[in-house]
């Protein structure tokens, strides 16, 4: 990749990232490109040379923290560890990216509310993809004994249920650190699987 092109992909991710905090103080509707633009001080017409639409936008806020996400989730199904090891990596990842990324995070959860049909099957099949790997981590710890559940999908559904709502309610101010929620919610999770 040349100078060009990551300084364009740079330039993309910075657009991406703002656009995320906009539409989620402004919502989804509210939130214009102008609005967007403004905050980058950007033209409108600039912003439009990255992105076609603000579908266009918000899409690819969804595909780069996803893309994100399961590229290092996958990273911790080949590592040498205990299957509990890496469901714990997989929990604190997902809060880490839950908090870290509220904005666009925010954006992820009801994407039936933000995209047409022909970006909402692509956005729900890599979603899906990123659940079926703590469905895959939580079958290796059942193949090996570690883990007596046998409802590998009804556990990931509590697992990511009880995950997606730290965002809701996670403050920078509050009483515990990131990295202390992120321990206590990978040692009361992981006892769903025991």
């Amino acid at each position: 990749m040349g100078l060009k092109e990551i300084r364009n992909a740079k330039k993309k991710e910075e657009i991406l990232r703002s656009a995320a905090k906009i539409v989620t103080c402004k919502g989804y509707h509210g939130a214009t490109m102008e609005d967007i633009a403004a905050e980058l001080l950007m033209t409108k017409g600039a912003l439009y040379y990255y992105f076609n639409s603000k579908e266009d936008l918000i899409y690819q806020c969804h595909e780069l923290i996803l893309s994100e996400a399961i590229c290092t989730l996958e990273s911790y199904l080949e590592e040498n560890i205990s299957s509990e090891d890496k469901l714990k990596k997989a929990i604190i990842t997902h809060i880490d990216f839950a908090i870290k990324e509220k904005e666009t995070f925010n954006l992820i959860v009801k994407p039936e509310h933000t995209f047409s049909l022909d970006r909402l099957h692509p956005m729900l099949k890599k979603r899906l993809d990123y659940a079926r790997i703590f469905d895959a981590i939580i079958q290796q710890g059942i193949d090996n004994g570690e883990f007596k559940i046998q409802e590998t999908t009804m556990a990931r559904m509590m697992l990511l249920g009880a995950m997606n709502w730290v965002q809701q309610w996670y403050s920078p101010a509050g009483k515990r650190s990131k990295e202390e929620i992120s321990e206590i919610y990978s040692e009361y999770l992981i006892k769903i699987v025991k």
